[in-house]
């Protein structure tokens, strides 16, 4: 059982920073900047060492969702694909998240075009899921 949790963190901190890395590569290939941990920052007033923090957290949060509730449901045998799956189900809920967040704070306006902003936020999310699936292997 620990060993488990300890695999569902790994997979969620390692998808977390492939995905950081292409969200920081992305504007020099013409998609919008994206900084969930300056949006996170900004829209909290907190520093943003603790956006930073929340944005690893909750790339944490998803992997253990995952392990617990999405791959025992979803009988998808092909991980890749399973990956996608479970990408694009990250995304959805994550947008739920901003909209629940967007209630509570003031959060601070997005570059780039709404299609521009979608496509990079599917790509950041598949990319997650796929390899946050790939690290628990299930």
């Amino acid at each position: 059982m620990k060993s488990e949790v300890t695999k569902f963190i790994l997979a969620g901190i390692l998808g977390t920073v492939v995905m950081t890395v292409i969200m920081l590569v992305a504007p020099h290939m013409g998609m919008p900047k994206m900084a969930p941990w300056k949006l996170l920052a900004g829209a909290m007033n907190v520093p943003i060492a603790v956006g930073w923090i929340l944005h690893f957290i909750m790339g944490i949060l998803f992997a253990l969702f995952y392990g617990y509730v999405f791959a025992p449901k979803v009988a998808i045998s092909n991980l890749f694909f399973k990956g996608i799956a479970f990408g694009i189900m990250a995304l959805i809920l994550a947008q739920i998240g901003m909209k629940v967040m967007g209630l509570l704070f003031e959060i601070p306006p997005m570059d780039g075009s709404m299609p521009m902003r979608l496509l990079a936020m599917l790509i950041g999310h598949v990319v997650f899921g796929v390899v946050t699936v790939k690290v628990i292997g299930k």
